[in-house]
């Protein structure tokens, strides 16, 4: 028998107060064509995601989008437009996937979010950026409560409100904001005691890193501009010895870098984090002019990486820190010695360094006794020998032992490597990109990646994007190979 839910007038009204009680229980905006520049504008700083119903991607990011709009209301709003519904403001913002995360400053686009896409780095990031592009400055007590900060500042000294490198000023803090921090005032006399007479900029660095090997204030000489404002503060912010973070590690690594891991920890123990990179500094001052870069870091924020890049494990040195160097190029050294208090162990790393005495480190599991099957097993120490044998050429698989896509390809390509080992001229190989280091010129971001080595092309080794059959692998090798692949059954030109 079919039972019939009858609504009455009351029950329909809870229902709809109901729903709504739960919309407006949401602390994220919702936005859309008619309503978007008025309700941006009323916000300094706005956090939209633009998102379509049925992404993926969209309702995974939903639950901490909400989280992360709950915990930072009244400080940062927190906005979404169904870009289904309201095509106009999507396209006017050029969004074309989705999510696409922007930040709006008073109703005007300022960047894209590039920020974590959990609840707590939302949260972090967004605090981050919350706020005024240059935060004024009034006292001597505001300035010093700006500068005495974790992270470094940049701070103009202005003659007045209408000053033309101050409006200089505040659009370049408009367009950095989100990589520095920036404040500024209209009383020269603030300036004063940091040498600072006429109007201009003064990068502070975190009081906390202050150091007699260095100035803990740097002042910008040239004219107010964006361009060279950001060149200033690139080349200075880090100083002669920073702190690497994971978030700042990819910059420190763009040049040639040692850094000594330790238990550094500079909220709870700042005088005992300055003892190693004192002595650090003190040794770097002698290279200075050699072009290597010097930085500490907490060894726990980076002890995976250290297993991983450097085989050092926890019970490595005990208490002193470990000493590692890393050039831009890729190529790894650790100082093997113990640090000693004098300094001495690292002097010694860094003049053999300098002078081409240290071995690379290089990640590889064991060379294999023996390489009789038909993929070769290539590992980091007989890639040389392998891969860049002069007289082959040679197609190599990177992979990794848990990757489903792998062990797919896996049967296909010995079927390859049989077809092909009677071929005095092509060797089929592959290596495990997870135990061993890959060279330099093999970009390897996911797994599987396939690179052929041709003869007389070794540094400018193939990629291989088509698909994964036998026959068009054979493809890819008859047309990208030296020479022409020999098969079972078919008849060698002489």
């Amino acid at each position: 028998m079919k039972q019939i839910c009858v609504y009455t007038s009351a029950s329909v009204s809870f229902i709809l107060m109901t729903a709504i009680h739960v919309a407006a229980r949401s602390a994220v905006l919702e936005l859309g064509d008619t309503d978007f520049d008025y309700l941006a504008a009323e916000h300094e700083t706005m956090l939209v995601k633009f998102y379509a119903p049925w992404c993926g991607h969209c309702k995974k990011l939903a639950p901490d989008f909400e989280l992360a709009a709950s915990r930072l209301k009244g400080l940062v709003a927190l906005a979404k437009v169904d870009c289904t519904s309201n095509t106009q403001t999507c396209s006017r913002f050029g969004v074309t996937g989705y999510p696409t995360l922007k930040i709006f400053r008073s109703g005007e686009e300022s960047s894209a979010y590039d920020g974590p896409r959990t609840a707590d780095g939302i949260v972090k990031f967004m605090r981050k950026n919350a706020g005024p592009n240059s935060y004024t400055l009034p006292s001597e007590q505001a300035l010093d409560a700006f500068i005495d900060n974790f992270d470094a500042s940049v701070v103009g000294f202005f003659s007045s409100t209408d000053s033309p490198q101050l409006a200089e000023f505040l659009r370049a803090a408009a367009i950095m904001r989100d990589t520095y921090r920036f404040g500024h005032t209209t009383d020269l006399e603030l300036g004063l005691k940091h040498g600072i007479e006429t109007e201009g900029v003064v990068l502070f660095r975190p009081p906390r890193l202050s150091s007699v090997f260095e100035e803990s204030s740097i002042r910008f000489t040239d004219t107010i501009a964006t361009a060279a404002l950001r060149r200033f503060i690139r080349d200075n912010i880090f100083g002669m010895c920073p702190h690497m973070t994971p978030e700042n590690k990819d910059k420190l690594r763009q040049r040639d870098l040692l850094t000594a891991f330790y238990d550094l920890d500079y909220r709870r123990n700042p005088r005992g984090s300055n003892y190693w990179r004192n002595r650090v500094m003190k040794v770097g001052s002698r290279f200075a002019s050699e072009g290597l870069t010097f930085a500490v870091a907490n060894r726990k924020d980076f002890q995976d990486e250290l297993e991983e890049d450097f085989g050092l494990g926890t019970s490595d040195g005990g208490d002193l820190p470990f000493v590692t160097l890393r050039t831009r190029q890729g190529h790894k050294y650790s100082m093997r010695e113990e640090f000693t208090r004098d300094g001495k162990s690292l002097e010694r790393f860094l003049e053999d360094y300098f002078a081409g005495r240290l071995k690379r480190y290089v990640k590889s599991e064991p060379v294999p006794p023996t390489n009789r099957e038909p993929v070769k097993v290539v590992v980091a120490d007989n890639f040389n020998e392998v891969v860049n044998d002069p007289a082959k050429d040679v197609l190599i698989e990177f992979y990794a032992p848990w990757c489903a896509h792998c062990k797919k390809l896996e049967p296909k390509y010995t079927e390859l490597a049989e077809q092909l080992a009677s071929d005095p001229n092509i060797v089929v190989a592959k290596m495990d990109a997870t135990a061993n280091d890959i060279p330099a010129g093999y970009d390897v971001s996911g797994y599987p990646t396939i690179y052929l080595a041709a003869k007389g092309k070794k540094d400018d080794p193939r990629r291989y994007d088509g698909a994964r059959e036998v026959k068009d692998l054979l493809n890819f090798l008859k047309k990208e190979a030296t020479h022409a692949p020999l098969l079972p059954g078919a008849k060698q030109e002489l």
